[in-house]
C-alpha cells in the first residue's frame, strides 16, 4: 500500500458568478492564464493575500498572477476547497 501524502492538492469549485464569467472566456490565452492561477492556488491555496471585510464569514482572498495579468477573488473551505468567486483580469 502506497504511503498516502499529506500535500494532496485542494479541489477547485466556482460560484455561479464565476460560473457565468468562464463561460465568456473564449481564447487560449485566457484559458492559460486563468488555468496557471488555478494550478498555483490548487497546491498553495494560501498563496493570496486576505482581503479585509468582515470575518463572520470564510476569509475572502485574492490571487494576482502579474505575468499572466490575471486575479482570482476566492475563499478556502475547512476541508480546503477553493471555491472561486470571481475571475478578473487586471
Amino acid at each position: 500500500m502506497a504511503p498516502q501524502s499529506s500535500s494532496r492538492r485542494a479541489r477547485i469549485a466556482f460560484s455561479d458568478a464565476a460560473a457565468k464569467q468562464l463561460e465568456n472566456i473564449t481564447t487560449e490565452t485566457e484559458i492559460h492564464a486563468l488555468d496557471r492561477a488555478l494550478v498555483v492556488l490548487s497546491v498553495a491555496p494560501d498563496a493570496g493575500e486576505p482581503i479585509p471585510g468582515d470575518t463572520t464569514g470564510p476569509q475572502l482572498r485574492q490571487y494576482t498572477d502579474e505575468v499572466e495579468s490575471v486575479r482570482v477573488l476566492y475563499f478556502v473551505t475547512a476541508l480546503r476547497t477553493v471555491v472561486v468567486v470571481a475571475y478578473i483580469e487586471v
